[in-house]
């Protein structure tokens, strides 16, 4: 089973809303393109057609991932070790940059947000964290090599 903040699923279904509204626009399109005549050399009507299938394969697509992520509410969740919907604040060891990582479920990561670097669980980065306290040292194993990090804070 696949997590996602109740932040993450709000997205998802912002995004399926924003599909739902498009829809009669392009539908709307495909109508005064078939009035124009011949389909077969019609780029307005091959065009509005497309736009509709990548909307409609699109809303499936969401809807299908929506119905199996389960959502998690960070707040709920213990903050002694570094877990799903964890804010952390790390520092690579001989680095003096200090960085927030949010650790979420992979189907957000891309969603913005502003006040830290969201990873996922699934992530090098994010099952290095998992389990890890503060003061701990997480060992990640990241495509560029190993790499060591010092958990300061969960949040």
């Amino acid at each position: 089973m696949s997590y996602i903040t109740p932040y993450g699923m709000q997205q998802i279904q912002r995004r399926i809303n924003e599909l739902l509204t498009e829809r009669p626009d392009v539908l709307k399109a495909i109508s005064i393109a078939r009035e124009m005549g011949d389909l077969s050399e019609n780029a307005e009507y091959k065009s509005a057609k497309e736009r509709q299938r990548e909307i409609d394969n699109e809303v499936t697509y969401l809807k299908i991932k929506s119905s199996k992520l389960k959502v998690l509410d960070p707040t709920t969740i213990a903050k002694d070790k570094v877990r799903f919907g964890a804010i952390i604040e790390a520092q690579e060891i001989g680095s003096d940059e200090i960085i927030t990582y949010y650790l979420v479920g992979s189907d957000e990561v891309n969603f913005p947000e502003n006040d830290y670097t969201k990873i996922s669980v699934e992530s090098p980065i994010g099952k290095g964290f998992i389990g890890k306290a503060v003061n701990d040292i997480a060992l990640v194993k990241a495509p560029k090599g190993e790499r060591k990090f010092k958990i300061l804070s969960i949040k």
